[in-house]
């Protein structure tokens, strides 16, 4: 093994699959970082693993501050809590399918290294496809589906994706490590797909001066969205009602926090902006056949009703 991983655990099931995030630069209403580490909490998963932070992390770059250095807490004098770097890997599943959740910090440096210590640890735990996910923000509706965007590192993949109702990305500039790992996936034969859930966020300064913008920190629609996918895609049965009642909560906040500046600031036409931006939107919602058919059968019964 890698000597750059830790494995206390390995599992073995039928099928293995993983799902990953990091706290990175793509992590748009928290998908990257905070979706993988609330489904460890939701399913009970267990820590198996991990990545050292050896040779990764810069502590700092002059004129930077904060930006690099971990935080610390400090009670009268002695250290309460410093957060380290950390880079995990948990499990959830049985003998016939498991669940691999990996939660870590996009690296600073040795990219190379960190890549095949990720890829090391794909291939040990027999995992059968990696999703990786991420955020954008955009100027997109508050209350539709979220797009969803993605790239994928072997070309075969492609025939199975479009059955998922996501946009091929031909993004061109900096790389995520989502886009990294696609990559050199490839050079190891590994199924790695990426997701990039866009999450609404406005800047209003078009509009007024007098106002910044508005985004959403933790999108639990994108989330719920990309985990019917998910679900969808790995034959996983976790229960997405609590992601479900959350995304609804945040439609409903969105559409009073509008409502409320729209009635403040008429003369801004917040609310005209908004109508605008969904008159414009072509929705994409994912329709497994599953789905399709019970909504079929609900529109049957509803007319003979």
């Amino acid at each position: 093994m890698n000597p750059l991983v830790e494995l206390t655990e390995r599992p073995v099931a039928l099928e293995t699959f993983m799902i990953a995030g990091w706290h990175q630069w793509a992590d748009a209403g928290a998908i990257s970082s905070g979706l993988p580490q609330y489904l460890i909490g939701h399913t009970t998963a267990r820590k198996i693993g991990e990545i050292k932070p050896d040779g990764f992390y810069l502590f700092q770059i002059p004129g930077t501050h904060h930006l690099l250095r971990p935080k610390v807490k400090l009670e009268d004098g002695h250290p309460k809590r410093l957060s380290l770097r950390r880079n995990e890997f948990y499990y959830s599943g049985d003998r016939q399918r498991g669940l691999v959740l990996f939660v870590g910090e996009e690296p600073h440096q040795n990219v190379d290294e960190y890549v095949e210590a990720f890829l090391d640890v794909v291939e040990a735990l027999g995992v059968k496809r990696v999703a990786a996910v991420g955020g954008v923000y955009g100027a997109m509706p508050y209350d539709r589906d979220r797009e969803i965007s993605c790239a994928y590192s072997l070309r075969e993949m492609r025939k199975d994706l479009a059955h998922y109702a996501v946009k091929f990305s031909n993004y061109e500039g900096g790389s995520t490590i989502g886009t990294y790992l696609v990559d050199r996936a490839e050079d190891r034969g590994v199924e790695f797909v990426v997701f990039y859930g866009f999450v609404p966020a406005y800047d209003f300064v078009q509009l007024s001066v007098l106002l910044s913008g508005m985004r959403i920190e933790n999108d639990y629609k994108a989330w719920y969205d990309l985990m019917r996918r998910l679900n969808y895609m790995f034959g996983t049965a976790i229960d997405l009602s609590d992601l479900e009642q959350r995304g609804g909560e945040i439609v409903t906040s969105m559409r009073s926090q509008i409502d409320e500046l729209d009635k403040r600031l008429p003369q801004l036409e917040v609310r005209a902006y908004i109508d605008q931006l969904t008159e414009g939107f072509k929705e994409e919602p994912f329709m497994p056949l599953g789905d399709v058919w019970e909504q079929e059968l609900r529109d049957l019964f509803g007319d003979a009703e």
